[in-house]
């Protein structure tokens, strides 16, 4: 008996000395600042706009808003080096664009609840450009909160703190999710009896509930580490701006010059093909912006090399041409169930479950299930070799969308539980090894910017092929398409074999000590 009782007592304090420390829990109040806005611009918003009407591929293709956490890296120089006048002197360079970032958040949040989507195609474009504000005020918190993270601790911490941060997440997502589906439902909205009102009452309360973010950000310490400046005074950074802000507006024009000139096509693999054509155009003329930019002068070519190339430079000194492998990876690896994820509210709408039952089991049990996922992926991480982990993580994430289509043919409620729990265990034990993963990959020199370069390019794919999501699901059904998803996840297994035989990754690290 006493044996028993000490090794509950260890165990129980090894948890509260990895879980329940002043940066573990920092982080968790962090990771639900991010959670947060995700799904107020993604799944919620999405069964806000199907009961105002809007069809269902116009709906996902507003998934396409969060690709600023896919193009976040291209920012993330700024978000690095830039220091904020006022706030860096009051709060550290970190807690000042956390603090900035949180308010325009809030800012973008009542944007939205200011438009009705149904009311016209003026309206549903002005909620577009807030959906855009609040993708990019999104991600650029998280550039800081993934440094903040790495900065804040030392390595051997890494793994509780990614944990604590997914734990975090999910509950932000519970309250985004379950929340906004229980007060738009309370406040009157369904599908048969829309309400503007109950909507924007919504996503006011959610703007309100970004303030726990900002009460955070006040309330932990800047990261102690040597922070050198990129910039000889106040103009060089001026200067990097405008170099930014010109390749923004080539991109921009780009990206609406392209399209225009692009065909118009009903065919799926056709639209995608062509949507990738106008992405991947446009971010050619934000490259070559930025390089005539350079060279004419408007920035030190010093300046912007130690923002922008030398740190993605440093990555491939570590890793050579095989740091091909580690890309790619990084880019696949959560490509089955972010696809997934995409139409999955509408999926189960569509099925005749209605917004609370949605909210119940997607949002609350659903999201705890992640949470559990989130410690045991933490544990994984830590315990084992982290390229195992990742294996575990790659086949949990497919297989469990073919619980999907099992819904399809049995779209009942105990189905719906049974899908919705195993699909989040594996969600949150998977996001937690990867977040485990790329700490690993990241050296201290370049926190912001290496991260969020991983980070971004975690989500690129995934997210320009899940706004197709909803086109595939009509020209199809939701069977093929929940098998599709399975598919496009095994290649994954590939990369990590590859990656585990030519590349020696060890556990999370917080890079060159």
């Amino acid at each position: 008996m006493s044996n028993t009782g000490q090794g509950t007592m260890s165990a129980w304090q090894n948890f509260e000395r990895a879980y329940l420390n002043r940066q573990a829990l920092s982080l968790l109040f962090l990771g639900f600042a991010a959670g947060v806005p995700i799904l107020l611009v993604f799944s919620s918003l999405g069964l806000w706009l199907r009961e105002a009407g809007i069809d269902r591929a116009t709906v996902t293709m507003f998934g396409w808003a969060t690709l600023a956490y896919s193009f976040k890296f291209i920012w993330s120089p700024l978000v690095d080096a830039l220091p904020l006048p006022i706030l860096k002197n009051r709060l550290g360079h970190r807690r000042s664009w956390l603090f900035l970032t949180q308010i325009l958040v809030i800012v973008a949040l009542v944007l939205m609840a200011m438009f009705d989507p149904a009311s016209g195609e003026s309206a549903l474009y002005l909620m577009a450009f807030s959906c855009v504000l609040l993708g990019f005020s999104a991600a650029s918190q998280d550039i800081v909160i993934d440094a903040y993270r790495i900065e804040s601790a030392p390595a051997s911490m890494q793994t509780a703190l990614s944990a604590s941060y997914v734990a975090g997440y999910r509950i932000g997502m519970i309250v985004s999710g379950a929340g906004a589906l229980y007060l738009a439902d309370f406040f009157g909205s369904s599908m048969e009896t829309y309400s503007y009102a109950a909507w924007q009452k919504t996503y006011l309360i959610m703007a309100a509930v970004m303030l726990i973010a900002v009460f955070t950000t006040l309330s932990i310490k800047e990261p102690t580490i040597d922070r050198k400046p990129i910039g000889n005074d106040t103009k060089d950074y001026a200067r990097l701006v405008l170099v930014f802000g010109l390749s923004v507006v080539a991109f921009i024009i780009g990206y609406n010059l392209i399209g225009g000139a692009l065909p118009e096509t009903d065919g799926v693999l056709t639209g995608f093909l062509l949507g990738s054509v106008q992405f991947i155009g446009s971010i050619f003329l934000f490259g070559l912006t930025s390089w005539l930019s350079v060279n004419a002068g408007v920035a030190p070519k010093s300046v912007v090399q130690q923002a922008w190339l030398t740190p993605i430079t440093e990555f491939f000194e570590r890793y050579g041409k095989k740091a091909i492998y580690v890309l790619a990876l990084i880019g696949l690896y959560r490509v089955s169930d972010v696809v997934a994820g995409n139409i999955s509210n509408i999926y189960y709408q569509d099925l005749g479950f209605s917004k609370t039952q949605i909210a119940t089991a997607v949002k609350m049990v659903g999201v705890w299930a992640g949470i559990v996922g989130g410690f045991i992926g933490g544990y994984l991480a830590q315990a084992t070799n982290i390229m195992r982990a990742m294996t575990i993580g790659a086949i949990l994430a497919c297989l469990t969308n073919l619980l999907f289509v099992a819904l399809f043919y049995l779209p009942n409620a105990p189905m719906m539980y049974t899908a919705v729990i195993i699909d989040n265990l594996a969600a949150g034990l998977a996001s937690a090894i990867f977040v485990a993963f790329l700490s690993a990959l990241t050296s201290i020199r370049f926190t912001a910017v290496q991260y969020a370069l991983f980070s971004s390019l975690m989500t690129l794919f995934p997210k320009v092929l899940g706004g197709y999501s909803g086109a595939i699901v009509e020209a199809t059904n939701y069977s093929f398409f929940f098998g599709f998803t399975f598919a496009i996840g095994l290649p994954v297994l590939i990369l990590i074999y590859l990656v585990n035989k030519h590349i020696q990754i060890g556990q999370p690290k917080i890079g060159d000590e």
